[in-house]
Order: C-alpha cells, then structure tokens, then sequence
C-alpha cells in the first residue's frame, strides 16, 4: 500500500524517459494511487466551434485547465495532457480542493469570456478501477527542461465518457470569478507547414483488440514518423515567427486579472510591444536571453503525446502522411484501431510561460484548421 506520503509525491518520483519509439513499453508506466482523482474537462460541440473558425479561442480554453490548476498548486508537479479542445490530468487527494476550484473558476471564465461551454469533472481513481481499467502514467521528457505526462490503461477514456453522461461533475463558479492564469499567452504566428502539410493524428484500440497488435501498429506509425525530418516536429528550428501585435492578444487580455477589459487589453499591448522589441533586437534582461528561450521553445513543444490512444500534430510530406493512412486502414480493416486525420497547412501554438527565470515552459501544438478536434470526429465516424 502506499503511504500518504508516498502517495502525494508519487508523480515526481517516476523516472522519465526519452526516446518516444519506446512509449508502448508497459515497464514506463506506473499505476496512479489509488487515492488519487483524475480531472478531466471538455468543449461541449467543440465541432461547431470548430466550425465557426474559433480554433485559437478552443485551444485558449484546453490551455486554460492546465494553467489554472498549476497555478493553483502553486507550481507543484502533477500530469496532465492537453487534448486541443480540453484536458485531462490527476492529482493527489491533498490538492482535490484547489484543482476543483481551478475547474469551476475555469469553466466559469470559459463561458464569459470565450463564449464556450466547457464540461469539467473530477473522478475517483478508485470508481475507475470498479470498471475494471486503470490509469497508469510515464513521464516522456523531449527535451532535458521539461517532461510530458503519458497515460495508459483506459481509464482516461472512461472518465471523459462519464464527465459526457453528466457524471462527476464540477458545478460552474459563479459568474465573475476568475482563475488564475496567469502564464498563458498565445503570443507566436501560426506555424505554416515547411514539408507539405500539418497532419493531425489520432489512434485508439478498439474495444476487444489484442494490446500486442495495438502495441505493433503505434510502434510502426511511430517508427514511420521517426524517419522522418525532426521526427515531424511542426516547430522549425528557429522557433516560431512573432509579430506585433500577436494574433491572440484579445485572448490573453480575458485571461488577465485586474481592471476592465480596455484596461487588461492596453497593458498586454504595451506588455507585447516590450516582448517584440526583446525578441528582435535579442536583448537580454537578466538572466532571461531570448534565443535561449526560442530554442527552449522548440525542443519543450508537445507535439506528440499518449493518453489511451496516440495523438500526434505533423509537420510531413504528402507521401508520410499517405504510409501512416494506409497502416491505420490495414489496422482498422484487421479490428485493432478506430483513427482520425485531418490535413491542414498550418499549426498554431499556445504557451504557458509561469516564470521567464525556469526552462520548463510548456507549449502545446495543435493544428491551425481544426486540429484533434477535427480528427476526433472523423475518428468518432468510424464508430458508426
């Protein structure tokens, strides 16, 4: 059994690992303690926001739980995986009450400020395991400044499809309220694609399917895009174009405290207009060099994860993005996958920055035209 103790620094205690080529291998993944509570959150119709070209505005949304919860750990390391149009993440009983706040004031600022409806819940680790299924965590870190949580054991799913029956729910905080996020920003261009297109890819096993063949076909799309120019990273290695002012500043000002709307507004464009001028002129200010930072930028960009199915944002040729279509056809056509793609010819990245003085900022990579969001309702087709 494992100790309160042990229980609270668990996710810190596990060892990361760094070649992506080995994230099927179960031995990287340790069981959640079974005091833990997973969250998960979503964009209810995210399709029609989707739809409506609202992609920045649904990703802000996604970002926004895992930058009020970290905030309100006051930085305490916990997993979590960004979806594109949510999120999902576990925590220590301990910190059950911070993170339930930081959903509901979430939530609460989702609807006010970006127009959305975001689904928010929080499920007993032990309710998952009544079903028979498990959460389990590896830590993959693709860079030495920061690591990505991974999840296994279909737990995860579960907990998204009950939060969608209307159970665990976290009830909305009242109008006003507003959580902290503060390290969010969505400063950088769109990232236009330099091989041929932006592929978004998601890979799930179907209910039944043996896990040694599910293992054999991520492992061969894994080994597919390995070959590949950076292993697809979408980010080029200059780092993403910044430009004054940023397409996403009306975002970042709503996620501001403090003072109006015009007010907030002003100061991130003052704020920004700062930002630009570092950037460009490669000014240092302390410790803080902003190539360092650019570079930072693009080996901390999760651009490729694992949560009980793979998701993955491609920068790729016409020919990568047709030998990936065509393993996942054969594994659909044999029973083991139901998959989702979606071609677009730009990705778009959204950042949480909590402090300019640590190297582990995190930067969360969708695509530009619809992204997992688009590939999950094609892979949701396939369900019939």
């Amino acid at each position: 059994m494992t100790s309160a103790a042990g229980s609270e620094d668990f996710y810190g205690r596990i060892a990361v690992f760094h070649g992506f080529a080995r994230l099927m291998d179960p031995a990287l993944y340790a069981p959640l303690p079974a005091d833990w509570i997973v969250g998960v959150a979503d964009i209810v119709d995210s399709t029609k926001a989707i739809a409506d070209k609202r992609y920045k505005a649904v990703n802000m949304a996604g970002a926004a739980v895992i930058a009020a919860v970290t905030n309100a750990l006051e930085g305490r390391e916990f997993p979590f995986v960004f979806g594109g149009d949510g999120a999902s993440f576990a925590v220590a009983p301990g910190d059950l009450d911070r993170a339930r706040d930081a959903l509901a004031a979430t939530a609460a600022w989702v609807r006010e400020d970006l127009d959305l409806v975001m689904r928010v819940a929080l499920v007993p680790v032990a309710d998952i395991r009544a079903q028979g299924l498990d959460v389990r965590v590896a830590r993959f870190a693709p860079s030495p400044n920061v690591s990505y949580a991974m999840f296994s054991g279909g737990g995860l799913g579960w907990a998204e499809a009950a939060m969608k029956r209307g159970e665990f729910t976290v009830p909305q905080a009242p109008d006003g309220t507003q959580p902290d996020l503060s390290g969010l920003s969505c400063r950088f261009q769109e990232i236009p694609s330099m091989r041929g297109l932006i592929l978004s890819v998601l890979v799930v096993p179907v209910k039944g399917a043996s896990p040694a063949d599910f293992r054999k076909v991520i492992e061969d799309i894994i080994a597919l895009v390995e070959r590949s120019p950076e292993a697809g990273r979408p980010v080029p290695a200059g780092g993403p174009d910044i430009r004054w002012p940023p397409q996403g500043i009306d975002y970042e000002a709503r996620a501001r405290r403090g003072g109006s709307l015009l007010r907030r507004r002003i100061r991130i464009f003052a704020n920004t207009l700062v930002a630009y001028a570092v950037f460009r002129l490669n000014i240092r200010l302390g410790t803080f060099i902003p190539k360092t930072y650019v570079q930072e930028v693009v080996e901390n960009s999760d651009f490729r994860k694992y949560d009980d199915g793979l998701r993955m944002i491609l920068d790729c040729t016409g020919e990568l993005a047709q030998a990936l279509e065509q393993r996942l056809v054969a594994a659909a056509s044999a029973g083991v996958v139901r998959y989702g793609l979606h071609r677009q010819d730009a990705a778009m990245m959204t950042c949480f920055t909590p402090s300019l003085d640590r190297r582990d900022h995190v930067h969360f990579i969708d695509g530009a035209r619809g992204g997992y969001a688009t590939a999950a309702t094609a892979l949701k087709a396939m369900a019939g």
